[in-house]
């Protein structure tokens, strides 16, 4: 090797000075002008309430400009399979470099997505098995849940020199399951709701939602198709003319004069209904499913939706659906068992993915387990683990509050992983609530002081040392800490559960008490949401607030969302007698310019659309001649552009007064919503915004058990104090029962129910069941010596 003489420091390179992001000018969404310079190759954690801008300026602004340069590196034909993204609202954006984004968005919900599928661990099982399973069925595809088995024969002309007819066959050995097609459940559909055999078609015998008889063309297709009488009632149907009904094969018909496809009811509902994953559907859709369809593990495939070929060949006596069946951690183990020379890298890079599952604290998973059943904590970390082998440097990684859905115990693990990812070159962005996440950091960025319009402003920049000084929000609650109730309430009555085997129960008998607040804890993976939501018998009058995600278009907004928009309809059209439907900006108000939507999209292709404001509307979204129409002095327009606390003050009292909409409203003060605007649409909320936005909605239910899953996600320090206070309302007019991780809720607790010890195998116990003060006396248990050390026991 050569030896170097010159002992001189090199000099300078230009390209060493280019060391900050810098972003100036920044008006995306509640954005004020914002200006900051964020640090490379160091750890920046963007803090502050909820709703301040942190997600604008680190997503919608510095994420989305470097994924919107890299796109424009592709050729015209590449950019129009992508999505397009429009520039940000900012006046300079410096020193970016690669973004990849780990965000909290659900994965894919379709019914045959797993965990294995999604992280390409099924795909380097199947290759495994193809090689070194016996008996041997076929290539990969054969053990595939995806691919079903094709044979097919026939001539075929092959125009090659002379032109000849040739018999060729067709043969593909797929592993997909015959009776379930690959999903593992079978559906038996309960006619009775579907249609009211009494009636005929044209009198409405339709009971599926959306399904209306005089004008909805998939009710008409039926009607006028000929295959059956549409004014005899259905029960009066011949045999014929119930099998054309229920199963008759798709086939072209004309109905006024237009060609549209007639298919029986049954292949139709399963289509229409039943390919989509139940937890991804709208709540009356999803209730009528519930009502209407039964799901029972398939028989002939016992749920592991693979074909008996598949499950017939092995590898040390375990098949590939017993490899997908397994803790993950345990697979990891298995699979570091094969000493099989001709397939070492393959071995190297399954165990290599496998390890990773379990550095990242998801070694209870199952590969087999469906992405949709995921927690938005695990989809994030699931995202994760394809980043963690990798060698790529000087990379922006960005992270949305990496650590929900996570148990302090696990919280230190995923701090060493993102001081991982810095330490390897890389910058890293996190989003985030916890202090124990922020105390890591190598720079602070406080976005507030507010929430919305009161918000979008930098409040502090700097470490954290500068933070706690600070005189900000953030800084002022950072060392906040909640003690432990002196004195709890008296339960009213139990919950019985008992037997619970739900995914990793081993038969749970739990009293949970009634009239009280209960919080379930435990670390992730243990068994807390199988208990809560799969264990609690059907019929005690539960309300259940969970994590997912809100369906709804950028036309929904709070106002539809909760049903407060109809009290305020009828309101404006009784004031100036005319319909209610000239209110909405969905139906017979919407401006004709932009149809409602306030904006006009331009589409350019695989460039990124346009979106201009109306001319006609100026972006109010209803036709001129609505906005003449006023109540209380208002408009409809300026009704919608007023913020929850504004509207709760206007509809509460004088010529205003709408006791309707002023209910719903205090319900979203409640929770925390006040600076939220009614008309602001709901594909700008932030996660932990449209989970308070649920709860509000659900709090209208008359329920006697609340089951609230992690209500603290994406709540700032300052706001989980509104939140306690919440909780104890709810919990005196009924029960409350909370999965939650985070301590100070613990500590508010009058009884805690906590499982484990670990994950997966190693948790699914009870143990320990009383009030936060025995816990914290005791610390036998993980969660003991966490909540001991939080409250400075």
């Amino acid at each position: 090797m050569a030896t170097r003489t010159d002992t001189r420091a090199p000099a300078p390179q230009a390209s060493d000075s280019h060391d900050l992001i810098r972003v100036h000018g920044a008006r995306v969404n509640n954005l004020k002008d914002v200006s900051v310079e964020i640090p490379k190759r160091r750890l920046t954690v963007f803090t502050g309430v909820s709703g301040s801008g942190k997600s604008s300026l680190v997503f919608s602004t510095i994420a989305a400009e470097s994924q919107r340069m890299i796109n424009e590196t592709y050729s015209a034909f590449v950019q129009g399979f992508m999505p397009t993204l429009a520039r940000p609202e900012v006046d300079v954006l410096e020193g970016l470099t690669t973004a990849i984004i780990v965000d909290q968005q659900r994965l894919g919900a379709d019914p045959r997505s797993t965990v294995g599928t999604v992280t390409d661990a099924n795909a380097m099982l199947r290759i495994l098995f193809s090689r070194l399973g016996e008996p041997h069925i076929g290539p990969p595809g054969a053990y595939a849940f995806n691919v079903p088995s094709v044979r097919a024969s026939g001539a075929i002309t092959v125009e090659r020199g002379n032109k000849k007819t040739v018999k060729a066959t067709f043969d593909r050995t797929g592993g997909m399951c015959p009776r379930c097609e690959g999903r593992g459940t079978v559906s038996d559909i309960d006619l009775t709701q579907l249609y009211d055999d009494s009636k005929s078609l044209s009198e409405g015998a339709f009971t599926i939602p959306g399904w209306k008889s005089d004008s909805q063309w998939t009710v008409q297709v039926y009607a006028q198709s000929g295959f059956v009488d549409p004014d005899k009632p259905i029960r009066r149907y011949t045999r014929k003319e119930l099998q054309d009904f229920l199963y008759g094969e798709p086939v072209k018909v004309k109905v006024n004069g237009v060609n549209l496809t007639y298919e029986g009811l049954i292949p139709k509902i399963q289509k229409s209904f039943l390919s989509k994953d139940k937890e991804a559907m709208q709540p009356h859709i999803r209730a009528f499913v519930e009502r209407a369809v039964t799901f029972t593990t398939c028989p002939e495939c016992e749920g592991t939706r693979l074909s008996e070929g598949a499950r017939s060949s092995k590898i040390d006596r375990i098949s590939i659906a017993d490899a997908c069946a397994m803790q993950i951690s345990d697979l990891a183990a298995w699979v570091r068992g094969l000493d099989e020379p001709s397939v070492a890298p393959l071995l190297t890079a399954l165990g290599g993915t496998l390890d990773s599952f379990v550095e990242i604290g998801l070694g209870y998973l199952s590969l087999d387990r469906p992405s949709g059943t995921l927690s938005g904590g695990e989809a994030q970390r699931v995202k994760m683990i394809r980043h963690l082998g990798s060698s790529l440097t000087d990379v922006t990684y960005v992270f949305d509050e990496p650590t929900i859905g996570l148990h302090p115990h696990d919280i230190q693990r995923m701090n060493g992983l993102l001081l991982r990812l810095r330490d390897k070159g890389n910058t890293v962005l996190v989003v985030e609530h916890k202090p124990e996440t922020i105390v890591i950091a190598d720079h602070i960025v406080d976005l507030g002081p507010g929430a919305g319009s009161a918000g979008g402003t930098v409040c502090f920049e700097g470490t954290v040392e500068g933070l706690r000084a600070g005189d900000t929000v953030t800084g002022r609650h950072f060392d906040d800490r909640a003690a432990v109730k002196k004195t709890v309430r008296e339960p009213t009555g139990v919950l019985e559960i008992r037997g619970a085997h739900t995914h990793n129960l081993r038969d749970v008998d739990v009293d949970v008490p009634l009239g009280v607040l209960t919080v379930v804890t435990g670390v992730a993976g243990s068994g807390k949401s199988s208990l809560v939501h799969g264990s609690i018998p059907p019929g005690e009058n539960v309300v259940s607030v969970d994590q997912g995600a809100i369906r709804g278009s950028r036309r929904s907004n709070p106002a539809t969302y909760t049903g407060l928009l109809d009290p305020i309809r009828k309101a404006f059209a009784k004031a100036n007698d005319v319909k209610p439907a000239l209110f909405s900006a969905n139906s017979e108000g919407a401006c004709p310019g932009c149809n409602g939507a306030g904006v006009v999209y331009s589409d350019l292709a695989m460039m990124a659309g346009v979106a201009s404001t109306c001319d006609e509307c100026e972006g109010k979204r209803f036709q001129p001649a609505v906005l003449e129409y006023r109540f209380a002095g208002r408009d409809i327009s300026e009704v919608l552009a007023m913020s929850v606390t504004e509207a709760e003050e206007f509809f509460g009292t004088g010529e205003g007064r709408v006791p309707a909409a002023h209910r719903v409203l205090g319900r979203l003060s409640d929770v925390g919503l006040g600076y939220l605007s009614l008309g602001q649409p709901l594909t700008t909320l932030s996660g932990g915004e449209r989970q308070r936005l649920k709860l509000a909605t659900h709090m209208a239910e008359k329920g006697g058990v609340y089951v609230l899953d992690e209500p603290t996600a994406g709540l700032h320090l300052a706001d989980v104090q509104q939140l306690l206070g919440l909780l104890d309302r709810i919990v005196d007019s009924g029960t409350s029962v909370v999965v939650e991780h985070h301590q100070a809720v613990m500590a508010h607790a009058d009884w805690i129910i906590d499982l484990g010890p670990g994950a997966g195998h190693d948790g699914g116990r009870i143990v320990f069941e009383g009030t936060p003060a025995d816990l914290v006396a005791g610390r036998a248990t993980l969660t003991g010596e966490h909540l001991a050390a939080y409250v400075g026991a």
